[in-house]
C-alpha cells in the first residue's frame, strides 16, 4: 500500500490541476494513467470527448507551465450505466387530531353499500395509519 500512494496522489493532484485549467470539462473527467509519456483521461460519452479533444492543447501547455511533464493526452471514452433512480421520500403528512375524527365519522356515516365498500376502506386505512 505504501508503494501506491505517491502514485494516487499524484494522480489527485493531476486531477486537481486539470479542474483548475479547465473546469467546465473536469466536472465529468478523471485522470486514469499517467506516465512521462502520455495521460490518459476518461470521459463518459462521446460528446465530452470531442468537446474536449478541441481544448487538448491548452490542457497540454499548462499543465507544462506548472511543472508536469506529459508528452501526450489520450481520452478514452468510458460508458458508465446510468446513476440509479434515487428513491422517492416519502411524505410525513401529519393530520391534526380534529381532522382525523372527521375523517373516521365520515367513515362511519357513508352508507354501507358495496358502492362505497372501496372508500368506507380507504378512509379506515387513513384514520388507521394517523392515529397512530
Amino acid at each position: 500500500m505504501a508503494l501506491l500512494l505517491p502514485a494516487v496522489r499524484r494522480m489527485a493532484q493531476l486531477q486537481q490541476a486539470c479542474a483548475a485549467i479547465l473546469p467546465d470539462m473536469f466536472g465529468y473527467c478523471e485522470v486514469l494513467q499517467c506516465s512521462a509519456e502520455q495521460m490518459v483521461l476518461g470521459v463518459p460519452n462521446a460528446s465530452v470527448a470531442a468537446k474536449l479533444k478541441n481544448r487538448l492543447p491548452k490542457l497540454q501547455e499548462s499543465l507544462a507551465a506548472q511543472g508536469w511533464q506529459i508528452g501526450a493526452i489520450r481520452l478514452k471514452v468510458q460508458v458508465r450505466p446510468s446513476n440509479p433512480p434515487r428513491p422517492v421520500p416519502v411524505k410525513q403528512l401529519r393530520l391534526p387530531q380534529q381532522a382525523v375524527s372527521a375523517l373516521a365519522e365520515l367513515g362511519d356515516t357513508l352508507e354501507n353499500s358495496p358502492r362505497n365498500e372501496a372508500l368506507r376502506a380507504a378512509i379506515a386505512a387513513m384514520v388507521g395509519r394517523h392515529r397512530k
